[in-house]
């Protein structure tokens, strides 16, 4: 039995053999989850149901269980037709900051480049939420447990 927060064992088994430097995806609803990792990533899907459960509630749990180095969110790149102004404001982004806290390294990405950077060969895992929010795809990079920690 575990004694914190992070119980399933996909989850688990995927962080623990993951190291640092190893990247987490944290991929909304409207993220193509079978094409947008490199195909040795494992997947875990918590995608329920639209809605359940949310990018927020996955890092909240996440953050209790591996030390995070940084953090890339996909933003706007002046496509077309885009749902999201680039420069505009993305509310999912702001909760990420506040749970993250100030000591992680924080970088926006636009989409192309933010699929580039979750297809890498760094990538351990994604997981898929029933996040519905526009822009709520998060990259973790996974930092060093100290021996103190």
């Amino acid at each position: 039995m575990l004694r914190y927060e992070l119980l399933h064992p996909g989850l688990v088994a995927a962080l623990a053999a993951a190291g640092h430097g190893s990247r987490v995806l944290l991929a909304d609803a409207n993220y193509p989850h079978s094409t947008g990792a490199r195909l040795g990533a494992a997947r875990v899907h918590l995608n329920l149901r639209p809605g359940l459960l949310t990018v927020d509630q996955v890092l909240e749990v996440l953050l209790d269980a591996v030390p995070v180095e940084s953090a890339a969110v996909m933003v706007p790149g002046g496509v077309a037709g885009d749902v999201v102004a680039a420069g505009e404001e993305i509310p999912a982004h702001t909760g990420y900051r506040e749970l993250l806290g100030g000591d992680v390294g924080w970088q926006e990405l636009d989409r192309f480049a933010f699929y580039d950077a979750a297809r890498s060969d760094d990538v351990a895992l994604l997981v898929a939420t029933g996040d519905q929010r526009v822009y709520a795809n998060l990259l973790l990079t996974l930092g060093v447990r100290t021996p103190a920690t």
